[in-house]
């Protein structure tokens, strides 16, 4: 069930010197853990930077500690460090508690309270994140693809709304299209990832799917199913379309930097799962991914989308596709 509310954070912004130091630290690791992100994020004017570096920095250290990872590599753990359901709750306490300007030395949770006081952004917003990483906490399985749909919601939707409001983009439809954006993400991650994830016990492809293709969770990993495995990354690859297509008409309520920003992630990120369908069973020999020259190709090819999306007649967001939950009215 999703957690959304109109409360807002305690705290207060930080100061520009202490803000400014933030960034950049954030900045450095993040352009270890994720070039992609990285790359995309340095089109955003100074300010839209230092928050959305922020933001991710908060997404970043949440994920490395449930997956027990640093800047997104796997680290040797210690049988006496906490489990995945205690460092979850660690987390929530500890980024709640910077939600109501409490102290903290962990840069990361001083991130998330500047950008939530300095953007409003709904405490529930941020709830819904950490929902996500209880999902996987929880080992959860779906049954459906509206539960794959939920969790990818919850992991990368989400995040999509928050970026939203830190690039001040107004309105539901606005959101709505963001929200796409991280779902379309999602989703090309979960194809790009099927085997790998499955390693690990996690499987987000939904028993129905499963049924369909007469395969179990554990043969994803027998090679000889390589071929029914590619099928299946096939059609998420295929689902994740529509998804980029509402986002790019959400280009258009962004300022022309982030427009920029955002529509050179989207190339990287389709392009990552369109890789996916075309290596079929071969998907899986080598992590798919985006060189440095198909990066400076979607730099360009993210302005000329940029633009286009401002003379572009905005197309109605088709009901087919999920949508993310609307905040709750006050009474």
């Amino acid at each position: 069930m999703s957690i959304v509310s109109l409360s807002t954070p305690l705290n207060l912004p930080l100061d520009p010197e202490a803000r400014a130091d933030l960034a950049a630290m954030a900045e450095r690791s993040i352009a270890r853990g994720s070039k992609s992100f990285a790359a995309a994020a340095r089109l955003f004017d100074a300010e839209t930077r230092k928050s959305a570096m922020m933001l991710y920095a908060w997404c970043r250290h949440c994920d490395d500690a449930i997956d027990d990872q640093r800047l997104g590599f796997a680290r040797r753990r210690l049988a006496t460090e906490p489990s995945p359901a205690e460092r979850l709750e660690a987390l929530e306490r500890e980024t709640l508690a910077a939600l109501a300007g409490a102290p903290t030395a962990e840069p990361s949770f001083r991130a998330i309270a500047d950008v939530s006081a300095r953007h409003g952004l709904p405490q529930g917003l941020v709830l819904d994140h950490l929902a996500g990483y209880r999902m996987d906490v929880e080992e959860r399985r779906y049954d459906t693809i509206g539960e794959t749909l939920q969790y990818c919601y919850h992991v990368a939707g989400v995040v999509g709304v928050m970026m939203a409001i830190v690039m001040k983009a107004e309105g539901e439809d606005a959101l709505d299209r963001a929200c796409d954006l991280g779902i379309a993400f999602q989703l090309t991650n979960i194809a790009r990832d099927i085997v790998e994830d499955a390693r690990v016990g996690r499987i987000y492809l939904p028993r129905e799917w499963l049924a369909e293709a007469d395969i179990t969770p554990a043969q994803i990993l027998d090679p000889r199913f390589r071929p029914v495995v590619a099928l299946l990354a096939h059609r998420l690859v295929d689902l994740a379309e529509p998804y980029y297509g509402s986002a790019f008409h959400g280009l258009g309520a962004l300022s022309l930097r982030s427009a920029w920003a955002v529509a050179m992630a989207h190339g990287v990120y389709r392009e990552i799962g369109l890789e996916v369908k075309a290596l079929g069973p071969a998907a899986w020999d080598r992590r798919a991914a985006t060189g440095r020259t198909s990066k400076l190709r979607h730099v360009a090819l993210g302005a000329a989308k940029a633009g286009l999306a401002r003379r572009t007649r905005v197309q109605e967001r088709p009901a087919t596709l999920w949508t993310r939950p609307r905040p709750a009215k006050p009474s």
